[in-house]
């Protein structure tokens, strides 16, 4: 109950503070030139676990001050447990996200950002353990996350690099972030 106060909190915050901003003056109707195009893409292998995330994201610059946007990601994860005594596998981990996002940034100074990212991810995988051999399906099922954070652009050429901490509030055990955080390094580009 509290982590679902706390989301209503934030999110009634976000929503005041982006309502109050004052909107700088443009022309009538919708302004390419405040589109832009960003996201994540991430790999990391070793022995032990490979990890692969594709994220996506378009968004409109709606003052100084505010942006919001939507993006797909999917994500894929395997972990491989070993014996200690043997070195042999013990256990092998797959799950796969599939999910959605919006996101909203407010900008208190022009290159600081306070990033709120409700999303959903459909999940599945399985577990594999060796010696006896036995299979588990991962249930597959659509989970809920709340990300909040702050984050950095730092200019460059037309675009500009990100990076950020964001955590899952909602904390779901098969959530792809369940109890760790999110550090994220983008890049942005206008159109």
């Amino acid at each position: 109950m509290k982590k679902i106060i706390l989301i209503f909190a934030l999110s009634v915050l976000f929503i005041e503070f982006a309502s109050a901003q004052e909107v700088a003056p443009q022309s009538k109707g919708f302004d390419k030139s405040r589109l832009f195009f960003g996201g994540t893409f991430g790999l990391g292998f070793s022995n032990y676990s490979t990890a692969i995330n594709i994220s996506p994201q378009i968004g409109y610059r709606f003052s100084q001050y505010f942006a919001a946007g939507a993006g797909v990601n999917y994500a894929y994860y395997q972990y491989k447990y070993y014996f200690a005594y043997s070195n042999s596998l013990s256990e092998k981990s797959t799950y796969s996200y599939a999910g959605l996002n919006v996101f909203g940034r407010l900008y208190p100074i022009p290159f600081l950002f306070l990033q709120a990212q409700p999303e959903v991810n459909y999940v599945w995988g399985k577990d594999q353990v060796y010696n006896p051999d036995q299979e588990y399906k991962v249930p597959t099922q659509f989970v809920p996350s709340f990300l909040v954070g702050v984050g950095g652009a730092i200019p460059a050429g037309r675009g500009a690099i990100t990076i950020s901490i964001l955590y899952d509030v909602v904390q779901n055990t098969y959530s792809p972030y369940y109890h760790q955080a999110l550090y994220t390094f983008g890049f942005t580009t206008g159109f």
